[in-house]
C-alpha cells in the first residue's frame, strides 16, 4: 500500500463527484469482498485496500484534507490553519493528494495501517474484530429512544444528544439506527451511536407482535341489524368499518395494513365486536328481550 493514491486505488479521477466515488466504491467491495472470494488473501487485502479509501475519500471533510494536504492531513491533532500558515511562510502551495502511505501514519497518532482505518467501517476497532490501541477510533455507544405508533408510522425527529435526528417513516420496533461518529471519541476519530427504537403502548389497542387489537362496543341492534361505526386508529384519526348484520360478540373484523410498521408495510387492524347488553328495569326491556327469544332456535 505504500505510496499509493487513494483516487487510483479506486479507479476514479481527483475531480470524481460523491456519486462516481460511491458507485466505484460499491462495484469494488463487491467484486473482492471475502465472501466471493474465500481463501483468496490477494482479494482480502483488495478488499481492505477499496474500503480504506473509500472511508477518506467517502468523507467530504477527510476527502477535503487529503486533497490539500495528502496523508498528513488525515492525523490526529492534524491543524490544517497552522499548516497553511507555515506552507505560506515557508512559500510551498499544497501538498496534494500525494501517495497514500500507510505504514507512515502509525505512531503518529493516525492510523496505525489498514485494519485500524477499517474500524469505522466495520463497526469496531478494526477489521476482523481487532483493536489498534491508541490508534482505534472510539466505541460505538448504545441507546433507545420510544417512539408513539404515529411517529413510527408517518417519521419523526428527535432530540439526540443536543441534536436534532432524522428517524425515516416506517421504522420497526426494535430497529436500530447506527448515527455515523456519534459514538465514544477515539484518536482515528469518534464511534458511532446505534440507536435501538421502541413503540410505546398505543392506549386502547392490544399488541399482538405487529398486530393491534381494538374492543369495539356494540348495540344489539347494531349487531342485529348491521351498522357503520367510527373506528380510531392507532396513528390517530378514524375509519369507518362496516359491522355485518347478523355479528357475534367476540367477533374479530380485520383491517389489513393497518397495525404496527413492519419491514414490508404494516401489520394488520383487527376491531373486536363486544355486543353491550342493556341493564336496569327501564319500562319495556324485559319485554324487548323477551320478543327476541323467538329469533333463536329452539333447543
Amino acid at each position: 500500500m505504500n505510496g499509493k493514491d487513494l483516487y487510483g486505488i479506486l479507479g476514479v479521477p481527483k475531480t470524481a463527484n460523491a456519486a462516481e466515488i460511491k458507485k466505484a466504491y460499491r462495484a469494488l467491495a463487491q467484486q473482492f469482498h471475502p465472501d466471493r472470494n474465500p481463501d483468496n488473501p490477494a482479494a482480502e487485502e483488495r478488499f481492505k485496500e477499496v474500503s480504506a479509501a473509500f472511508a477518506v475519500l467517502g468523507d467530504e471533510e477527510k476527502r477535503k484534507l487529503y486533497d490539500e494536504f495528502g496523508p498528513d492531513g488525515l492525523r490526529d491533532g492534524f491543524d490544517a490553519n497552522a499548516a497553511r500558515n507555515y506552507q505560506r511562510w515557508a512559500g510551498q502551495g499544497g501538498r496534494g493528494a500525494q501517495g497514500f502511505d500507510f505504514s507512515n501514519l502509525g505512531g503518529l497518532g493516525g492510523f496505525g495501517d489498514l485494519e485500524e482505518l477499517l474500524g469505522g467501517l466495520f463497526g469496531g476497532g478494526g477489521f476482523g474484530g481487532r483493536r489498534g490501541g491508541m490508534h482505534a477510533r472510539g466505541h460505538d455507544m448504545e441507546g433507545e429512544i420510544t417512539l408513539s405508533v404515529r411517529q413510527a408510522i408517518e417519521g419523526t425527529e428527535v432530540s439526540v444528544q443536543g441534536k436534532r435526528v432524522r428517524v425515516p417513516a416506517g421504522v420497526t420496533d426494535g430497529q436500530r439506527i447506527r448515527l455515523r461518529g456519534q459514538g465514544g471519541a477515539g484518536p482515528a476519530g469518534a464511534g458511532d451511536l446505534v440507536l435501538t427504537v421502541r413503540l410505546a403502548d398505543a392506549p386502547g389497542f392490544q399488541r399482538d407482535g405487529d398486530d393491534l387489537t381494538l374492543d369495539l362496543p356494540l348495540k344489539v341492534s347494531e349487531a342485529v341489524l348491521g351498522a357503520k361505526a367510527e373506528v380510531p386508529t392507532p396513528e390517530g384519526g378514524t375509519l369507518t368499518l362496516t359491522i355485518p348484520a347478523g355479528s357475534q360478540s367476540g367477533r374479530k373484523l380485520r383491517v389489513r395494513g393497518r397495525g404496527l410498521p413492519t419491514k414490508g408495510g404494516r401489520g394488520n387492524l383487527y376491531v373486536r365486536l363486544m355486543i353491550q347488553v342493556p341493564t336496569g328495569d327501564a319500562e319495556g326491556l324485559r319485554a324487548a328481550a323477551e320478543a327476541l327469544d323467538a329469533f333463536y332456535p329452539p333447543g
